[in-house]
Parts: structure tokens; sequence; C-alpha cells
């Protein structure tokens, strides 16, 4: 037995934290409770046992509700008193209340049993009903009840005993049985006047049977037997049961606008305010009189993988467009928002979209970056207009060449200006060639440079070169990017390599020189690359230290220990020897070669000053611009994925765009999906081995807040009020019918990607 005092030391527990408690231990398979309650709330219910045996409580001093929805298979025992709504919704507990019992003692009682030691307040046994799939509930009361008991009871059997009720008027109360409709009360000693719809009763064999063979029952849980003798004497008792509707007096039936027509009070308190119209709406109402009106909402809200995504890629719409067959357009959609599907999305990228998936719940995300690779070979034909506009890129990297395509494809003229040899930025000069394919690379380069921007390499931009493009050009975008190493000025710090410097030594074929022992801080993936390029330039044995867990994806740390390399974390560098890194601790661990990779800050040296900064970093206006027609892209604004870097270039371009067109332009976010209004129980279940191919994953999207076409909605409107209408450009679009829509809601509730929403129809306005 589980014993719970609820005051320690004067300080008592509170009903959330006892209920808590009470249900961890039912879950533990505890069965029995002593509660020295102290006016808690709900003891008793619902509960259950996993391996269906009885769990029995004993309670003292309880607050209101005790037993309330109190389950089959459970026995409260209250010694003593209880507070209002003992067994409150009784759903088939067996509840004991030794002493009295407050106001609405099995109040809305559907079954089970509830035992009154003394007396019961007003409204006790209202609204109790029967369920004929079940045993009838039943109330038993030692003494009286107070006023408007058994008020619009329905169903099932009390019991009124009236021991100890002869000084009073009635053991019934006042205004009893109140539209009671169905049930049975018997009870023993004086009553007051009773409504016209029910009848007194006396008893028959079959109900002297029922009473003779509860009460012993009754007597003993309530620790009363002696009173046997007492109450078994049939001929004090009487029975109450409810006229049927055959035998009630009929009435005059007159209708809502009858009554409003000829028995309201024209000068009423409100006809000054609220004139009467006289017209009846009916609990079914359509058009103008609906409470609710519905809205499709196609593509209002984002789903989770465009909203994670920097560049706000709208997968769910690719996805849908391959299921409707359009291969080529979907493919060719995605290049609207990067020139890099398959080096960055199906590459590179961490994909937030994939890790935000509202499928991950339910199986495996949608392959979504593997999708980007199918967009490789798309080519999109140059804009038939030009602008006359000529825009500048400074920075060849992925947010510069986002912004020149884009600004391309607007018909403007663009050059990128490059300081290195080649176009690429950190995908040509810094990740892995095992981990990007080269050619993959250069043949989204070359659809940059086949849209028609010009490529200008070996071009670094100092202040003069800046002010000499700044005049030339319509407008310039700043995409220098991040290449200069972070390096902490620790003891020996001018022994370190910078990260960034030995990848792109790699890349460029140079074969840096590198020890037998290597040791590289930081433990993210440009950790993981450097590791893999010691290893490759000649390394036996490389340790990744860092600061904090590692960053790193899952396969990309497991690639590193594959080869023999070690993780070692939490490591805080005091020294940088000969002969390895000192720890923090005065440990030594051993390497020849310390490679730092803990990020980059961007050279700005070139810009003029005043402009507003955040350490290293450029704080931009809300439209990118950071000078008048000079607007800043990705790393130079503050570290980020690449992913990052072509949201901010795809939003430059169109401020560009916007500033030479002598207009303004502020980039907009769409809403998340509320994860309440998506419905994945219509999607199976898929095995990681079964998935499709990524082109084919249109049969797993659930399509969040863009409509996927699937109908159901069309087929599910019982008023078939819901039709689908062809629209300009191939599109279509789901309309209601106000003539025909009740406002049921029930195409809100089985559209599984969210697109309809019930509104009040006092808000359509």
């Amino acid at each position: 037995m589980l014993r719970v005092s609820t005051v320690d030391e004067h300080k008592r527990m509170s009903t959330q934290d006892l209920l808590l408690a009470i249900e961890a231990a039912v879950e533990k398979g505890e069965t029995d409770f002593y509660i020295e309650a102290s006016g808690q709330h709900d003891i008793g219910g619902p509960l259950w046992n996993k391996e269906g045996k009885k769990l029995t409580f004993k309670v003292s001093n309880p607050g209101q509700r005790v037993g309330s929805m109190c389950l089959p298979n459970t026995e409260i025992l209250v010694e003593g008193s209880a507070s209002a709504d003992v067994g409150w919704l009784n759903a088939g507990g067996r509840i004991v209340v030794r002493g009295d019992a407050g106001d609405t003692a099995a109040h809305c009682a559907a079954a089970g049993t509830v035992y009154i030691g003394g007396r019961a307040g007003t409204r006790s046994g209202s609204l109790m009903k029967h369920d004929p799939l079940y045993e009838a509930p039943e109330l038993w009361v030692l003494k009286s009840v107070g006023s408007f008991s058994f008020e619009f009871m329905g169903g099932g059997k009390a019991v009124v005993c009236g021991h100890d009720s002869q000084d009073i008027a009635s053991v019934m109360g006042e205004r009893s049985c109140v539209g009671m409709v169905g049930g049975a009360v018997y009870f023993r000693g004086p009553v007051g006047q009773l409504p016209k719809d029910v009848r007194l009763n006396p008893l028959d064999d079959e109900d002297i049977a029922w009473l003779d063979a509860g009460l012993d029952d009754f007597l003993m849980a309530i620790d009363q037997p002696s009173l046997r003798s007492e109450l078994c004497d049939w001929s004090q008792w009487q029975k109450i049961t409810p006229l049927p509707f055959e035998e009630r007096g009929q009435k005059e039936v007159v209708s809502l606008g009858q009554f409003r027509s000829k028995e309201w009070i024209p000068s009423g308190i409100f006809s000054d305010v609220a004139p009467d119209d006289f017209m009846v709406n009916g609990l079914v109402a359509r058009g103008d009189y609906r409470l609710r009106v519905p809205m499709w909402q196609n593509a209002e809200y984002a789903a989770p993988c465009e909203f994670n995504c920097p560049a706000s890629i709208p997968t769910q719409r690719r996805l849908n467009l391959l299921r409707e067959g359009n291969v080529e357009e979907a493919y060719r959609m995605v290049l609207d928002y990067t020139p890099f599907p398959g080096s960055v999305c199906g590459s590179v990228c961490p994909n937030p979209c994939m890790q935000s998936c509202t499928r991950t719940d339910l199986d495996s995300p949608v392959q979504i970056g593997k999708l980007g690779s199918c967009s490789a070979d798309i080519t999109v034909d140059k804009p038939k207009t030009r602008t006359g506009k000529h825009i500048g890129v400074i920075g060849g990297g992925v947010g510069g060449l986002t912004a020149a395509w884009q600004l391309a494809r607007l018909g403007h003229d663009v050059t990128v200006y490059e300081a290195d040899s080649v176009m690429g930025g950190k995908l040509e000069q810094v990740i892995p060639r095992a981990r990007l394919n080269h050619d993959l690379l250069r043949k989204e380069l070359k659809r940059i440079e086949d849209m028609g921007v010009t490529f200008v390499n070996n071009c670094p931009v100092d202040a003069k070169k800046f002010e000499e493009l700044r005049k030339k050009h319509s407008a310039l975008v700043v995409a220098t990017g991040g290449h200069v190493p972070r390096i902490f000025p620790w003891p020996g710090h001018e022994k370190i390599v910078a990260g960034i410097d030995f990848l792109k030594a790699i890349n460029k074929g140079e074969k840096p020189a590198v020890p037998d022992s290597v040791i590289v801080i930081g433990c993210g993936n440009a950790g993981m690359d450097a590791a893999v390029g010691a290893y490759a330039m000649g390394a036996k044995q490389v340790t990744c230290i860092d600061v904090q867990k590692p960053a790193a994806f899952a396969h990309e740390i497991e690639h590193v220990e594959g080869l023999g390399g070690k993780l070692v974390w939490p490591v805080q560098t005091k020294e940088v020897t000969d002969n390895g890194i000192i720890t923090q601790e005065g440990t030594l661990i051993p390497g020849k070669m310390v490679i730092i990779t803990i990020g980059e800050s961007p050279d700005l040296s070139y810009l003029p000053e005043g402009l507003e900064k955040f350490r290293e970093w450029i704080v931009p206006k809300p439209d990118l611009s950071v000078m008048d027609g000079v607007f800043a892209v990705g790393d130079v604004i503050k570290p980020g994925l690449l992913v990052h870097a072509i949201g901010t270039g795809r939003d430059a371009a169109f401020a560009a765009d916007a500033f030479v067109r002598g207009e303004t332009y502020t980039p907009e976010k769409k809403k998340l999906v509320p994860s309440t209004r998506l419905h994945t129980a219509y999607f199976a279940k898929c095995h990681d081995r079964d998935l499709p191919t990524p082109q084919d994953e249109f049969s797993r999207c659930v399509s969040c807040g863009t409509c996927r076409d699937c109908k159901m909605c069309l087929k599910s409107c019982p008023e078939k009020a819901i039709d689908r209408k062809e629209t300009a450009g191939g599109g279509f679009e789901y309309v209601s019918d106000p003539a025909r829509c009740i406002g049921c809601g029930i195409c809100a509730g089985i559209c599984p990607c969210g697109i309809w929403t019930m509104y009040p129809n006092w808000d359509m306005s």
C-alpha cells in the first residue's frame, strides 16, 4: 500500500502534484492507496491497472469530485464526509462515503455505485443516465438529499433511506425530480410536492427483491449493518417514476415565430436596440447564417521544409508537380531559388528541411536532399528582354553566384569579380572532392555562365577597386565570404595552420606536407574535412579536439574514425607547442602539426569606414543594403551554412533589382503551417528499406500547407458544397458554395495538408 500524506511541515501538496504522484504509482503497478488528503480534488479517477487488477483508495478529508469519472475495477472509501460532486460522471467505480456528501453527489453518473452514509446535498442524482449496454448506475443515501435532487434524471436507480429524517418535511428536498424522464427513485419517509410529470408507486415484488438484495451491501459498506431491521419494512417505501410520454399533458405546439410575434413583448428592454425580424434560423444553417465559414487557404502557410530552409525552397510544390506528372517543371522550379541544387542541396547541405519534415515523426523524412541532384542537367532559357542595367557582384562564391543567377534571369547584365583563379568559392576551394563531385559543380557553374553572367577571375577588390566598381555599375552585391581564419592568441599560436588554407591547398593540388601526427582543433564538418585531408596527405594519426560535443554529421565522424582518427572532448587549449597541445589541465595531446577549424570572418578592408558592424561582420538594413545601392550577402553578414548564403543571395538580388527600378524590396517569410492542422494518419508508414526514389517521394510527402489535390474534401463534404475549378494557366482551386455549405468543418478536419480553415462567420468581413 502506498500511503500519501499531503501536508509536510505545514506545506500542503497541490492537487496537481498529488494526482501526478498517484498516476505515476499506478503506472509502476501500485494498486492500494491510503491518501491523507487536505482538500485536494479529483482523487481516485479516472485510473486503471494495465493487468486488470483492482485499484483501491482509502481517503480522508478529500476535496471536490472524489471519484470523478471513476472507472470500473476501482473502489474508493472515504472516511468521514466529502464535499461536492462525489462520483461526478462515475463511469463504473464503487465509491463509498461513510459520512455526509456535498451537493451534486452522483451528478451525471452513467455506471457504477455511489454509497453515502449520511446526507447528500442539492441536485444529488441529477442528470443520472443509463447506457443499455452497461449496468445502470446506482446512488444509495442513508438519510436524505437536498433540493432539486434527481433533476433531469434520465436513467439509473436511486435509493433514499430516510434514516434519522423524521423531523424534516421531505427526505427529497424541494422541487425534486424536475424534468425526470427515466430511471427510478426509491425513498422512505415524507416527500414534498412532486412535479406533474412523475408518479408515486407502491413497491412491487421485483422492487422489493432488488432493494433487499442491495441493502446489505450498502449497510456493510457504510459500516451500519445494525440498521437492517429498521430499513427493511418495505411498507414504508415508495417509488418515483416518470410518466411515459403518452400520459403527459399535451400542450399546443407553438412555433418560435408565433411565440415571438404574439407573446414577445414589443416594448421589452431590448426592443430599441434589437428589432426582431421574426426570421427563424434552424440548427443547420446555410449562407449568411452559418456559424462558421470554410476558407481554402492554399499555400498561405509554409511547410516545415520550406520554413526551415534558409533559401525558402518550397519542396512540397516540387513534389506536387511530380505527382501531377510535370517532371521537368518540378526540376526546373528549384532553380527559381538556387543555382546549386546538386552541389549544395544534394551534396553538402545538412538539409534542415529534412530535419523538420512532418514525416519524421511518422517514419523518416522525405528525401529532399537527393531530389536536388535531379535538377543538375536542367537548362533555363535566357530572358528575352534586357533591362539595360549592369550590376556587379564582388565574390564568386555560393552567395554571390546565387545573386548573379537571379539578376541575370531578371534581364540585367551581371559581372562577377572573383579574387581566385576559378569561380565557386568554398565549394571549389575548400569542400573536399570526396564530398562534392567536381564535375557536378563545374556543370552548375557553366549553367550560371550560360545565363549570360560574365566571370572575371584573378580580380581582388581593394578600396580603390570598390569605388571604381560602384561608379561602373548600377548596383553592387558584396559577397566576399569569410576567409580570415579565427585563431585564438594562445602561447604558440603562430605554429597553428589555418584549416581553410590547408583545405584550399589540397583542392588546388599543392599537396601540403604533413607530419605523422596531426591535431585538428574543431570537430565540426570543417574539422572532419581537415582530418580526412591530413590522412590523404600522409598523416598516420589525427586527433580532433573540441570544447563541446562534436557538431559534425554522424557519417563524417564515422569516416574519420574509420581512418583511425580520434575525437576528444571537452578539451580547452592552454598552449601550443612543437610537440602538441597542452590543455588547461596540463595534459599533453601529442601532435607535430596543429590545424584549426573553428570558423572564419570576412575581410572587409575594401569597404569604406562608417558601416554598421557587429564585431567583424556588417549589419545590413532589412533589404540587405549596407549603403546606397550596395547589398550584402552570406558570410559578410554572419557565419552560416552555404544555404544561408543562397537565401541572402536571392534576397539581395531582388533588392538590387528593386533599387535599379526605383523601388524598394523587403524580404518576407511565410508563417509556418500549424502542426495541429496536419493529419499524418492518412499516410501509411514506410520502412527505410522500402523508400521510393527521390523523384517518387510525392507518394510520401504530406504537402503541408499546399493542396496536393487529393480531392478528399470534395468527396467528404456531406452537402456536396465543394467544387474543384480549373484556373488560368492550368492551375486549380477548390471553392465552397455558401448556398449549400452548413459550416460543419468536415473539409478542415479531413484535409491532410491543413488547407481548409474554419472561421467564425462574424470574422468574415
